[in-house]
């Protein structure tokens, strides 16, 4: 047996060694040690409670049995089949008063008490209204009461009348109207409906748009579509034929059909158009069909390159942000702030800090609203508010890798209604990103510096219909803010006539067989309550301005000089601003607080990263829109903050536009902003993002994120003492060779250990290669190769959780008051 292991051992040693001088002698890729996905630090905990926190499911559903005992008077029922019964719609936390909340924050009171805040459907003296209350203090005990919540609407009232009664019949009145002219579809538009198979690809779809009626009620005009709901791109099929109703009465039976539109041609009732049709020159338009052209994905086409996947990002030593997933609070680099969501607006930031100073109370989404304009009557008064289907109900999960980083943290998020809470997994992201551009460069003659550009991102995408918006709030090294909105999805086109009046490229442009785009002005309303180094603030416009002025040391060679200087202007009273001609201008929230060097402390607000400076919405006194959305009017809006204001819009104030539940212009009424004893000099500023959209046949079939991203910036303006991201981000300084190695000028001296002592030099092979080149790093680098797993650069879609996308088809089927997607039985 001795001998016979003797060889064994003899040849195993040789293999070994064999393997090992392999090992080092062949370059690798990935060596050293395997990469992993490494988690928090354990141990990071919230300075504090989160106390806009969503309600959680047994939350929620105690405040629902405490409803439904202390309202038996109402018979709330459980399952609504319109708004003629009686239910609870909506659950939600109550968001604590500001002043009430910084006691806690910042102070040594005790935590703010938790409320609810419902709305419920009440029928009441012959029509449907919807009401707010507040239920608490939760959890629930004999102290808990329901009390309406009123204070912070226009009027102080608590609810608002819904010009719609009964969801279902207005789809089934739809039907029956196209099915009675089924004749005309099938002549003119070569297909009828299907009411037995509404999802029919070749049939038509009745889609109503109302209109508010000045002396009251709704009417709508229909427009037929192909193909079915069930299709993502429905808003690419209109076609030419619009129907009017006159729907003021609540009672659907006493609604009637009025006008037919066709070719550019108004026909006062079906049968002027049936004769019209059969008459000798009448003008037919070609149907808008269905077809590869409206495919999201091209699986064949290979260009060259298509084959190999693109560059990806990892992040093989985990997070170098912290977060405490139970309270939703996130610390990077000097930023601290809490993360809460709900179904209306999406994610809210709260307590936003920076190295440990006050920046900001609160920032999130207000109202995100589209308003379009065409000759056509579904185009010519089409407006949506999307807070009103949900901009937090509709973000659904996240793709990793695609929406996000694969190395992203994922958080779920929970709305409650109609006695369900539905948790939606994975709909935030948070993660760090490398940009592709430099944070700080500099070459001088003997070196050059280079930081990367490190940020941290907050990101949902709410798809509402047929647009997707995701939705970011990135944070920058130096202590700059940015909110970004980007949008994708179908566009909302109109139906192309060949009638010779049509005026060409007026509100769009053809893009296909029988079809046009429509401008449209996407306005999307963000709050950003101001406590920059705490609540006494003020808005300063810094104007950039020409100006003629003599010096005395240009002597008599220049008695005057043109140059340019500062001026400042304060602002003292609420109002609208829009961003100045040429940049002119900086906007400026001031604290009474002051830097190492005397000036105040600040952050400027100004357009930021994305197409063009954002905008405002381009109709004046909107036919559409009434009062309820004010704020669109202007850029940026400063008011004095109120506990009694705490939202500039309201979700309901899509039905009923012209008495809106909240009015922004009440809210911006021109207070004084001058210190006085009412007012403290806590300050809000309303901004918006968006685009002036007016598609092309490059939004064909889709919307490209990269050409409709608009943002506002907030950035540090004599906040601090010093550029703070030198002390965190991570860079380079190569030194170059040369007898005068400083990083100057020639001829000054060049003093290696005064000039680098502190900087450390990676030794190795590939220094070796160069005794005279220096790389001086400073910030963490990558030491070894990494093997990385297939997940980390192409994520396995298994996990993904979600098994339907409840997204609103944008029509009456209840998908927005009722708030759950369901089919109709």
């Amino acid at each position: 047996m001795e001998s016979r292991r003797k060889p064994l051992v003899a040849i195993t040693s040789v293999l070994l060694f064999t393997l090992l001088v392999g090992w080092f002698a062949v370059p690798s890729l990935y060596v050293a040690e395997d990469y992993a996905v490494k988690g928090h630090k354990p141990g990071f905990t919230a300075p504090k409670q989160n106390i806009w926190a969503e309600l959680d499911e047994v939350e929620a559903q105690d405040v629902y049995e405490f409803l439904l005992e202390d309202f038996k008077h109402l018979n709330l029922t459980r399952h609504p089949k319109s708004l003629r019964d009686n239910f609870v719609n909506t659950v939600e936390s109550l968001k604590p008063n500001k002043t009430d909340a910084v006691a806690y924050l910042h102070g040594d009171a005790d935590v703010v008490d938790r409320y609810a805040k419902v709305s419920i459907s009440q029928f009441t003296d012959g029509a449907p209204y919807f009401f707010y209350y507040t239920v608490g203090p939760l959890p629930v005990t004999k102290d808990t009461k329901a009390e309406p919540y009123g204070y912070p609407f226009n009027h102080g009232r608590n609810w608002i009348r819904s010009p719609i009664v009964d969801f279902f019949h207005i789809q089934q009145f739809s039907v029956n109207v196209a099915k009675n002219v089924s004749d005309i579809t099938l002549e003119l538009l070569g297909a009828t409906v299907n009411e037995n198979d509404p999802n029919d690809p070749r049939g038509l779809v009745a889609f109503p748009r109302s209109f508010r009626v000045v002396t009251g009620g709704l009417n709508f005009w229909l427009q037929m579509y192909r193909p079915s709901y069930s299709s993502g791109a429905r808003t690419l099929l209109p076609q030419g034929l619009y129907v009017k109703i006159d729907a003021k009465s609540l009672d659907f039976e006493e609604w009637t059909v009025g006008q037919y539109y066709y070719n550019g041609v108004i026909y006062d009732d079906e049968h002027k158009l049936r004769a019209a049709i059969e008459s000798p020159g009448f003008k037919k338009t070609p149907a808008n069909l269905d077809g590869p052209w409206t495919d999201t994905e091209d699986f064949e086409s290979t260009p060259a390159g298509r084959e190999l996947p693109p560059p990806a990002v990892i992040q093989p030593y985990g997070p170098r942000y912290q977060l405490d997933r139970k309270q939703k609070y996130i610390s990077w680099f000097g930023f601290e702030f809490f993360l809460t969501t709900n179904a209306a607006q999406g994610v809210l930031l709260y307590d936003i800090r920076f190295k440990g100073e006050r920046v900001m109370y609160e920032v999130g989404l207000q109202e995100a609203m589209a308003h379009y304009a065409g000759d056509d009557p579904m185009q010519g008064g089409l407006e949506w508010m999307d807070s009103f289907f949900g901009m937090g109900k509709d973000a659904f999960e996240l793709l990793p890798g695609y929406d996000c980083p694969a190395y992203a943290d994922y958080l779920d998020s929970q709305t409650h209604d109609k006695y369900e809470t539905t948790t939606i997994p994975n709909n935030v992201c948070v993660f760090e990103y490398t940009s592709d551009f430099l944070l700080a460069r500099h070459s001088a003659q003997y070196s050059t510096t280079a930081s990367r550009n490190t940020y941290l991102t907050v990101r949902s995408v709410s798809t509402v219909g047929n647009y997707d918006y995701t939705i970011d709030y990135v944070f920058y090294l130096d202590g700059a803010l940015e909110v970004k909105v980007r949008a994708s999805g179908f566009i909302f086109a109109a139906f192309y006539t060949t009638n010779s009046d049509k005026t060409e490229d007026e509100y769009g442009h053809r893009v296909h067989t029988a079809l046009s785009t429509s401008m449209h002005d996407h306005v999307i309303n963000f709050k950003a309550d101001m406590d920059v180094a705490g609540p006494k603030n003020d808005l300063v416009r810094m104007a950039i301005e020409p100006v003629t002025k003599s010096y005395s040391w240009d002597g008599p060679d220049v008695p005057k000089r043109n140059t340019m200087h500062l001026v400042e202007y304060n602002v003292t009273e609420e109002t609208g601003l829009d961003w100045p001609k040429n940049g002119g201008e900086f906007y400026i929230v001031y604290s009474d607080k002051k830097n190492a060097w005397g000036e105040r402390k600040g952050y400027r607000i100004t357009s930021g990263t994305g197409m063009g400076n954002t905008p405002h919405l381009t109709i004046i006194n909107s036919t559409t829109l009434g009062d309820s959305a004010r704020w669109a009017e202007h850029d940026l809006w400063v008011l004095r903050q109120k506990d009694s204001e705490p939202r500039g819009a309201d979700p309901f104030n899509f039905l009923e536009p012209f008495d809106p539940i909240v009015n922004f212009s009440q809210l911006a009424d021109g207070e004084s902003l001058e210190p006085s004893e009412d007012y403290d000099q806590d300050l809000v500023i309303y901004f918006n993002v968006g685009a002036h959209h007016v598609p092309t046949s490059d939004d064909i079939p889709n919307t490209l994120m990269h050409t409709s991203g608009t943002s506002v910036m907030f950035v540090p303006h004599n906040f601090n003492d010093h550029d703070p991201s030198r002390e965190s981000s991570q860079g380079v300084r190569i030194q170059l060779d040369g007898k005068k190695l400083s990083g100057g000028f020639a001829g000054e001296a060049y003093d290696e250990d005064a000039s680098n002592g502190e900087l450390r030099t990676r030794h190795g092979k590939r220094d070796a290669k160069s005794k005279k080149l220096k790389a001086h790093y400073f910030g963490g680098t990558y030491e070894k190769g990494l093997k990385v797993p297939l997940e980390a650069l192409e994520p396995n879609f298994e996990g993904y959780r979600s098994t339907m996308h409840a997204v609103p088809d944008l029509t009456f089927n209840g998908s927005a008051v009722f708030g759950t997607w369901r089919k109709e039985d």
